[in-house]
């Protein structure tokens, strides 16, 4: 579960400052609502893109775990 800064703090900020998991966290979100975003949203969505291609995309494995995430409590 997602717990970092929401979008309204992550707003005032340029995508430059924020964390990979927050620009992964709303990219994913904005990828499951696309066919409802407004021109607004949709640039924003663009600009989370255009900030995960700038740092050089996320690391993936190209194996069958690439999904699977362990976590500890």
């Amino acid at each position: 579960m997602y717990s970092g800064r929401d979008m309204t703090h992550l707003s005032m900020l340029p995508k430059n400052e924020w964390k990979e998991s927050e620009l992964a966290f709303f990219h994913h979100s904005f990828q499951q609502i696309v066919p409802y975003l407004n021109a607004e949203g949709r640039s924003l969505h663009n600009e989370i893109v255009q900030e995960i291609e700038a740092r050089g995309g996320f690391y993936r494995n190209n194996d069958y775990t690439s999904d699977i995430r362990l976590s500890y409590d």
